[in-house]
């Protein structure tokens, strides 16, 4: 019998394999086409000669954890220990997975914010858990009322993502405020901080749970180099937990995968000396502004994007198709792949609504705007 009997392939899976098949223009996985920076490209180039190549310490690369530490303090005025608070992963989702199969027991429950990444559910169900979908408000800001309902005694976790992956929403300051009284009167939930699209925000600065001294004890934040610099298959991201948790998650992570890529960690340990994370929002919001104005004249309907690399767009002007079988004709009869956004939900709940990655090369973006722009 299934552990995951209702666990079918990937939205994503299915949507690139049917853009490969009909020779699309992939805009539905969240993965960049154009070239990596060549600074990154000659230091891997440069240590692939070198004596990189065998186990790292568990934990990770002690002169990348290290400059994680940095980065962390750079970027959000927050000393972390590295020995004991930091743990690289093999990508975010390792991440996730690993700190909620070591802190969620068997009657737990977890409150996951839809539409949310489908990464989220499958861990909490292999937990003998119970996972509890609660819905965004249509404008994608958290029902804080909605939220505190769904909090019990067996509430062990609440998953926010900021900035958030599909609708490129974030977090303010309010929200914070609101997270802070909930979690007031439950004191023993655990929120874990997915922000792997930390550096790519635009006009609203992200608000990330390292600056929050209410969460620095009782949340586990999780980071990816993979978004972050434009390397989605090298699969390295990593967390940053206090110890008391850290402990725990180190205990499952060294049976899942024990050791992270070596020659990765080396190569962004030298990387993050040369690099300026801040320069990551001007060149997405740049890609942003430059796909929004190719499809001003289509008849898709943009919706805010204040973060990721991901534009959300109503169809409703074109099509009464439900959203999947309308992602299934724009590829077969227009050659533009998209992710249906009610794949995000536990509902199935269907707007209209499509998630366009938009992390492409100019030529690329010209040439689906131009598909988009003829429907």
């Amino acid at each position: 019998m299934s552990k995951l009997p209702n666990v079918t392939t990937s939205i994503f899976t299915v949507m690139s394999k049917m853009a490969a098949e009909y020779n699309a223009i992939n805009l539905s996985q969240g993965f960049p086409n154009f070239p990596v920076d060549e600074r990154l490209t000659d230091i891997i180039a440069r240590l692939a000669k070198e004596n990189v190549h065998q186990y790292t310490p568990m934990a990770g690369f002690p002169p990348l954890m290290r400059q994680i530490a940095k980065l962390v303090q750079s970027s959000y005025n927050r000393t972390i220990v590295p020995e004991t608070e930091i743990l690289v992963t093999a990508g975010a989702t390792q991440g996730i997975f690993t700190s909620i199969l070591a802190l969620v027991k068997t009657g737990d429950e977890v409150i996951i914010l839809d539409p949310s990444y489908d990464s989220y559910e499958s861990p909490v169900l292999l937990c003998n858990a119970k996972p509890i979908r609660v819905a965004l408000n249509d404008d994608y800001t958290p029902n804080w009322e909605t939220i505190k309902k769904a909090c019990s005694s067996k509430t062990k976790m609440i998953i926010i993502n900021n900035p958030h992956n599909p609708t490129g929403k974030i977090l303010n300051e309010d929200d914070f405020l609101q997270l802070e009284k909930l979690l007031l009167k439950h004191p023993d939930i655990i929120v874990l901080s997915d922000e792997v699209y930390e550096y790519i925000t635009f006009e609203e600065k992200h608000i990330s749970a390292h600056t929050k001294d209410f969460l620095l004890n009782r949340c586990i934040m999780v980071s990816s180099f993979g978004k972050s610099f434009h390397i989605t298959g090298w699969k390295i991201g990593y967390t940053v937990a206090p110890e008391h948790l850290m402990k725990e998650i180190k205990k499952v992570h060294q049976f899942l995968v024990f050791s992270v890529n070596s020659i990765s960690q080396a190569a962004i340990s030298e990387y993050l000396n040369v690099v300026d994370v801040n320069l990551l929002g001007k060149f997405y919001q740049e890609k942003r502004d430059y796909f929004q104005k190719l499809l001003q004249n289509s008849r898709f309907e943009l919706k805010p994007c204040e973060g990721t690399y991901f534009q959300v767009a109503s169809y409703v002007n074109i099509s009464k198709d439900d959203d999947i079988t309308f992602c299934k004709k724009l590829i077969t009869d227009h050659g533009v792949a998209a992710i249906p956004i009610s794949t995000f939900y536990s509902d199935h709940k269907d707007q209209k609504l499509i998630r366009f990655c938009f992390a492409k090369d100019d030529f690329t973006l010209e040439s689906a705007a131009k598909k988009l722009c003829d429907i």
